[in-house]
C-alpha cells in the first residue's frame, strides 16, 4: 500500500497530501491554544514551555502548508525552514524540562545542562542546513526525547509522584510511540498514513504537556519565579 497521498485539486489549485496537510495544521491548533492559554502564568518552565508550543505550532503550520500541501509548486529546500523551527521548539522543550530538574541538581549541573542544550542545538542546526536531510532532524528529535526528555520525566514522576510529572511521562510515552510509527511508516490507509497517524499524536502530546503544565501552575511543583534567581 502506498504512504504518500495523491493531491487533491479545489478550485484550480492542486494540494498534496490533503490530510497530512490537515492533520499537521490540527497540531499547529492545539500548540496556538496552549502558547496562549499558558500566558497568564509567569516563571522560567512556562516561559520555555510557551516557546515550545508556539514555534511547534509555526513549524506544523508551515510544514502543513508549505511542506505538504504546495511543495510541488516550490523547491524542495522549502521545507527547510520548517524543520529548523522543529529543532528550535524541540530544544525549548528540553530546556523547560531542564528548568523542571534544577530545583533537584546543583546550579553547577543546571549550567553544564543549559550550555549543553545550545550546543547541541547548533550543532544538529548546522547539519541540518548542510545536508538538507530530514534524518537529522529525527536523529535531533530522538536525542531530546531519550536523552533528555524521558529520564527527566521519570526523574521527576519518581521524585514527585503528582500530577504534573504523570502528564509529563504520559507525554513522553505518547511521544515514544509517535516516533516509532513515524520512523517504521506505519500506516492504516493511504489516506491515513504514518504522517497522519504521526500528526494526531503530536496533538495528543502537545495537550498532554498543557494539562501537565497547568498541574504545576496550581501546586507547589512549580517553585521559582521567572524573575528570581
Amino acid at each position: 500500500m502506498p504512504a504518500i497521498q495523491p493531491s487533491i485539486e479545489i478550485g484550480g489549485i492542486s494540494i498534496g497530501e490533503p490530510v497530512t496537510t490537515l492533520t499537521d495544521i490540527i497540531v499547529s491548533i492545539v500548540c496556538f491554544y496552549a502558547f496562549f492559554k499558558l500566558s497568564l502564568f509567569r516563571n522560567k518552565q512556562i516561559y520555555f514551555f510557551r516557546r515550545y508550543f508556539l514555534l511547534m505550532g509555526l513549524a506544523t503550520l508551515y510544514g502543513g502548508i508549505i511542506g505538504h500541501g504546495f511543495i510541488q509548486y516550490l523547491s524542495f529546500s522549502w521545507k527547510l525552514p520548517g524543520w529548523l523551527l522543529s529543532m528550535v521548539s524541540m530544544n525549548f522543550l528540553e530546556r523547560a524540562m531542564i528548568e523542571y530538574l534544577k530545583q533537584f541538581i546543583s546550579v553547577k549541573w543546571g549550567k553544564i545542562l543549559t550550555i549543553w542544550n545550545l550546543m547541541e542545538l547548533m550543532f544538529f542546526s548546522f547539519i541540518t542546513i548542510y545536508a538538507q536531510e530530514f534524518f537529522y532532524v529525527e536523529v535531533h528529535a530522538a536525542y531530546g526525547l531519550l536523552c533528555i526528555v524521558l529520564p527527566i520525566s521519570a526523574y521527576l514522576y519518581r521524585k514527585q509522584k503528582d500530577e504534573t510529572s504523570k502528564y509529563f511521562l504520559m507525554a513522553t510515552f505518547v511521544m515514544m510511540v509517535t516516533s516509532i510509527i513515524f520512523k517504521n511508516k506505519i500506516s492504516i490507509d493511504i489516506w491515513f498514513n504514518y504522517n497522519d497517524i504521526a500528526h494526531v499524536l503530536m496533538a495528543i502530546t502537545g495537550w498532554l504537556f498543557y494539562e501537565g503544565i497547568k498541574k504545576s501552575c496550581n501546586s507547589n511543583f512549580s517553585v521559582r519565579s521567572f524573575f528570581s534567581e
